[in-house]
């Protein structure tokens, strides 16, 4: 930069320089001594202000490239994704939790699901991602194909109604499955999920019962209300911490939960004295 603003500092004087010969040649104006000290000090001003001015432009510039740059949004390629797959049996209102959650909208009739898949991108703990979200058959129809798309899934929302005792009790058969194709991992991310809990007056599963079973399975235990919202987002982002956390495990990261409940021990400790 100091050289480019030396640089033009004389190809402005040499200008000047210029000008005065022809103006005294062509007898336009002749400089006394006085007025040639005085036109100095106004070219060296004007110079300094030349260059002055030219710094806070570039200065400007590169200001305004690195805002730019700061503020770019990443692409969709560059956003961790978190793969979450909804099991359950047909009728507990899967598809219902999928589309509230994605749309915000509920649909009230029931068309029997093969398999439909969404991705939406979201804010989980102030970090930008996606979350691929598959919502699988619960008909005993296409129990077959569900291996292909329980490999694929990093977290899993075992989804029943508590209105029904048969959907609840199939939960055990989906996790199953899931531990089958997952080789036994009882690590895997999977959130027991009872649904319809607007209808409380129609539950056939108590929530004691619900709470054991994700006692015995080592996984939390969530009602919703695919209907009312109530919920709704809890579960998706619930497992996609889970998801994230077993992510960074496996890097030989910290666990974000562990480091959380470690603290929140220390802050409850009593100490006498």
């Amino acid at each position: 930069m100091f050289t480019w603003c030396v640089g033009n500092l004389g190809s402005l004087l040499t200008n000047r320089r210029r000008e005065r010969s022809r103006n005294r040649i062509v007898g336009f104006t002749s400089y006394s001594s006085s007025s040639s000290r005085q036109q100095k000090r106004i070219s060296s001003q004007a110079v300094r202000s030349f260059c002055h001015a030219t710094v806070l432009s570039a200065a400007n510039v590169e200001v305004t490239s690195m805002t730019s740059n700061a503020t770019k949004k990443p692409s969709p390629q560059q956003l961790p994704v978190h793969k979450v797959i909804m099991v359950g049996s047909g009728g507990v209102g899967k598809s219902a939790l999928t589309l509230q959650f994605m749309y915000d909208e509920f649909v009230e009739e029931y068309e029997p699901t093969k398999a439909d898949s969404y991705r939406k991108r979201l804010v989980l703990d102030g970090v930008e991602c996606q979350i691929d979200i598959l919502d699988t058959a619960g008909q005993e129809d296409y129990s077959a194909i569900r291996d292909n798309y329980y490999r694929s899934g990093e977290g899993f929302l075992c989804v029943f109604s508590i209105t029904d005792l048969e959907s609840f009790d199939a939960t055990a058969e989906f996790r199953e499955q899931i531990l089958r194709v997952k080789n036994s991992d009882q690590t895997i991310p999977i959130l027991l999920v009872g649904n319809k809990s607007d209808l409380s007056a129609e539950r056939r599963v108590s929530l004691e019962q619900a709470q054991q079973r994700a006692a015995s399975w080592n996984v939390n235990y969530v009602e919703t209300s695919a209907k009312t919202r109530f919920n709704v987002d809890k579960v998706f982002y619930d497992l996609m911490r889970e998801i994230k956390n077993r992510k960074a495990v496996a890097l030989g990261q910290p666990d974000v939960t562990d480091i959380k409940q470690k603290k929140s021990k220390k802050k409850r400790r009593c100490v006498f004295l």
